[in-house]
């Protein structure tokens, strides 16, 4: 996927990037949740933006299994230091 959004964000706006995004992964998958975020303003402010499309208690599922894998992650870098 990361070659498809290169060639796509060489070619227009955010907006027009996320949605062909948003397109191809609707086409190729059951279910998906994007998240993006973009760079902090100077206040610190940084907005955060959570689109998903099928079905709700999959996205759910998989936005929470996504947590416990960077929980486990953040664990085993602190238990190694």
């Amino acid at each position: 996927m990361s070659k498809t959004v290169v060639d796509i964000e060489s070619r227009g706006s955010k907006e027009v990037t996320l949605e062909k995004i948003k397109q191809t992964l609707k086409c190729q998958h059951a279910c998906y949740v994007l998240i993006t975020c973009d760079e902090p303003s100077k206040q610190g402010h940084m907005q955060v933006e959570m689109s998903y499309e099928g079905d709700e208690s999959l996205a759910a599922f998989l936005v929470d299994n996504a947590s416990q894998v960077f929980d486990e992650r953040r664990s085993s870098q602190k238990e190694s230091k």
